[in-house]
């Protein structure tokens, strides 16, 4: 079993049988700083290819840089402090962008953020299924990233990930560390709702 799974599943009980792929998934922040192969990458984007959305718009777009090379510092120069302080150890960093409105007939998509993010689960658990950190971050300057890597009108910047190979949390900044474990999960009664809506 993988690292990233291990850690998941060795804390996380679910009430029902759940598939461990689900389980596995979580975002750690600490990474080591090597790089993952243009194999692997493309490998993450296939699977967010395959996610599902309205009239198979897929809306989402990602812009990327690898570490160590120029465009690496531009995608870095968004996050705040917080956020620089793990992702510097990151092998790619993405920002993640939807397209409003429908290609056929340029009307408003109501579902383009929704099925976006559809997109982030499936690269994200394709990531975890291979060993692999992908932690998503909502800590960056949308409107600078729109102007900086020339987003056009028309499209929303919805959030930033960073992806890497998993690291021990002794490596992250001591406050960081004590956050560094897969979090647990509301119970299934605070959020499904039978035939009306009845929980606050």
């Amino acid at each position: 079993m993988n690292k990233v799974y291990e850690q998941a599943l060795s804390v996380r009980k679910p009430a029902h049988p759940v598939a461990e792929f689900l389980l596995g998934r979580w975002s750690p922040r600490a990474m080591t700083g090597e790089s993952i192969t243009d194999e692997e990458l493309m490998t993450l984007f296939d699977a967010a290819r395959f996610a599902p959305s309205s009239f198979n718009e897929q809306p989402w777009r990602f812009i990327y840089a690898k570490r160590d090379t120029p465009e690496w510092n531009k995608l870095f120069a968004l996050m705040g402090e917080f956020n620089q302080k793990w992702t510097k150890n990151a092998a790619v960093l993405m920002v993640i962008v939807s397209h409003n409105t429908f290609k056929k007939n340029d009307k408003p998509n109501m579902n383009h953020s929704f099925d976006t993010g559809s997109a982030w689960m499936a690269l994200a658990l394709q990531a975890a299924h291979m060993g692999l950190v992908a932690h998503g971050m909502a800590g960056f300057d949308a409107e600078k990233a729109k102007q900086d890597l020339g987003v056009p009108d028309g499209y929303s910047v919805e959030a930033m990930c960073a992806v890497g190979h998993l690291a021990d949390k002794s490596t992250l900044p001591e406050d960081m560390q004590k956050q560094e474990s897969p979090s647990d999960r509301n119970d299934i009664e605070s959020f499904a709702m039978h035939g009306v809506w009845s929980r606050v």
